[in-house]
């Protein structure tokens, strides 16, 4: 069968070196294992972000002084703390000292009817992060129980606070963490292939035989950048399936593979257009970089932020502005790739 598109020879044949390339493929088996490994790694990762939602905390907390009662309830509804009452805060200190508690927590009462809480903590390693963690949560309890018992004498009136609405980290850092990082990062890996591809042509001088080649250098373009463009969104449609297979459910594929392709689109053509700019391959990486990084930065900050839209999408509950996203993205990257095909003279700029 003989193949009319000159694009799509390219393409294939860009494909196929993509797949020799040993950096490519590391990152790609990275990504494999991220997704693959979702839940274990959510695991590790919210113990690190949030000590205290870690299965294994234990904090073994002394507590000593004057009317600990309220604090020693406060650290008893904390979970993940065994709390030890003691007579003396010399002894807890000593036990503190000794390391038979982890924590102490030592309350004197100070004029005006205040208390002053004392926390000896352990320095300088992992069970520090647990402790504070543990120890702040209770201590904010406790506050919060001594504030009410002293309403009446306050001279200004404590506003209630709102109830605590629960919520599971690890569904949190999943849906916004996890899930746009698997999306995006296969883009921001588009648009550095692209640079390497165009800049290494260039930087060869392999350009130079299209002059006797029955391919023009805007079809070798299109050609890359197809190969890419093609590759992205599979990639990202490979990655949720990884996810759904390890237990975690992403909603609305369809407008999730829309962002990815429209970001896809809007990247690939930017870095084309870098690399014959900037045909050192070093600059033009390194300016992509900073580029992708802080289109990226700053859409995040708008109202219709692209790891907003995609966690909102992949969790279920799309509002409005999610789809205007989805829908922006596309719509830019489709005009980005129209624009460029009609303004952009890959001759001029590719064969010197």
């Amino acid at each position: 069968m003989v193949e009319t598109d000159p694009r799509a020879v390219i393409a294939r044949r860009e494909v196929r070196s993509l797949v020799s390339e040993k950096t490519i493929v590391l990152a790609l088996v990275i990504q494999l294992f991220i997704a693959g490994f979702s839940s274990f790694l959510v695991v590790g990762l919210v113990s690190l972000y949030s000590p205290g939602d870690g299965p294994s905390a234990s904090v073994d907390a002394a507590v000593a002084g004057d009317d600990v009662g309220n604090l020693q309830a406060a650290l008893a509804q904390t979970p993940g703390v065994d709390v030890r009452r003691y007579d003396s805060p010399d002894d807890a200190r000593l036990d503190f000292q000794t390391s038979a508690v982890d924590t102490a927590l030592l309350v004197e009462a100070a004029d005006r009817g205040r208390v002053r809480a004392t926390v000896l903590a352990p320095d300088s390693n992992i069970k520090t992060t647990v402790v504070v963690t543990q120890v702040r949560r209770a201590l904010r309890s406790y506050e919060a129980t001594e504030r009410a018992e002293r309403a009446d004498s306050l001279e200004r009136v404590t506003l209630t606070a709102p109830p605590d609405a629960g919520g599971n980290t690890y569904f949190g850092f999943t849906y916004t963490v996890l899930v746009p990082l698997l999306l995006f990062l296969p883009v921001f890996l588009a648009g550095s292939i692209t640079v390497d591809s165009l800049t290494e042509e260039l930087d060869r001088g392999t350009m130079e035989l299209l002059r006797v080649a029955p391919v023009t250098a805007t079809e070798i373009v299109e050609g890359k950048l197809l190969s890419v463009a093609a590759i992205t969104p599979a990639q990202a449609l490979a990655w949720m399936f990884l996810l759904r297979l390890n237990g975690t459910t992403v909603r609305n594929v369809p407008s999730l593979l829309g962002v990815v392709v429209g970001a896809t689109l809007l990247v690939v053509v930017g870095s084309a257009v870098l690399a014959t700019a900037v045909p050192d391959r070093r600059i033009a990486q390194t300016l992509y970089s900073l580029g992708a990084l802080g289109l990226f930065g700053l859409a995040g900050l708008t109202p219709l932020s692209p790891p907003n839209a995609v966690a909102r999408l992949a969790v279920g509950s799309p509002s409005s502005t999610a789809y205007v996203s989805v829908g922006l993205a596309v719509v830019v990257g489709f005009v980005c790739l129209a624009v460029v095909r009609r303004t952009v003279d890959w001759e001029r700029l590719l064969v010197r």
